[in-house]
């Protein structure tokens, strides 16, 4: 089995057969899980720039998703137990409360993970306090809200204050995205950032972690 392969079967959208495919790859003697990873990552980045060069569109970006997750699953436990002396930057993600809309939080999802971020996914509905002890409980360093509603974005400014009152919000950084945003909402809601949608999510995220 060879990396291309892996790669062409992201880009390709193969749900079907890539978890098999992962499991061979992982089968062949010395082969390397972030070998396999990097493979997996680099498919991703060519749907990523498909869908901004608009070759590809959110159809084939939640398929994309939906492929590499099915990789990940096959690859994460071979992932946790390599050595990995490196520590992986923390980010707390979800939906705000009275918002049941995720198909932007989960590509955004699968795409950190294939950046080798970890990743703490409160779901959907998710309200102010159950961020604020995930930060306290995970020491994360970014917090990746989406509001898809203009009813809901209200929420985040929610979550920044009570960020303020935990005496968390110094300690991080708040990233926002959803159709009724924009950056100018963004900041006067209290967030530190605004990305357009989950590819452009990754940039700024590797931007705030410093990478």
């Amino acid at each position: 089995m060879d990396f291309e392969k892996l790669t062409e079967l992201i880009i390709e959208l193969e749900v079907d057969d890539i978890a098999d495919a992962v499991k061979e790859a992982l089968e062949q003697d010395g082969k390397d899980p972030f070998e396999i990873l990097n493979a997996l990552t680099k498919g991703m980045d060519e749907v990523g720039k498909r869908y901004e060069e608009k070759e590809y569109y959110l159809t084939e970006l939640v398929l994309a998703g939906e492929t590499m997750k099915e990789a990940f699953n096959v690859l994460q436990p071979a992932l946790a137990a390599a050595d990995t002396s490196q520590e992986k930057v923390k980010i707390i993600m979800g939906t705000v409360k009275g918002d049941n809309h995720d198909i932007g939080k989960n590509i955004l999802a699968s795409l950190l993970l294939s950046s080798g971020f970890e990743l703490y996914d409160l779901g959907m509905d998710v309200d102010e306090n159950t961020i604020v002890e995930k930060v306290k409980e995970t020491g994360a360093k970014i917090i990746a809200l989406s509001s898809l509603l203009t009813m809901t974005v209200e929420q985040i400014k929610v979550v920044d204050e009570a960020l303020k009152s935990a005496g968390l919000r110094d300690k991080v950084k708040l990233i926002v995205g959803g159709a009724p945003l924009n950056m100018e909402l963004a900041k006067k809601l209290g967030a530190d950032d605004f990305a357009e949608d989950a590819v452009d999510g990754v940039k700024h995220i590797k931007k705030l972690a410093g990478i």
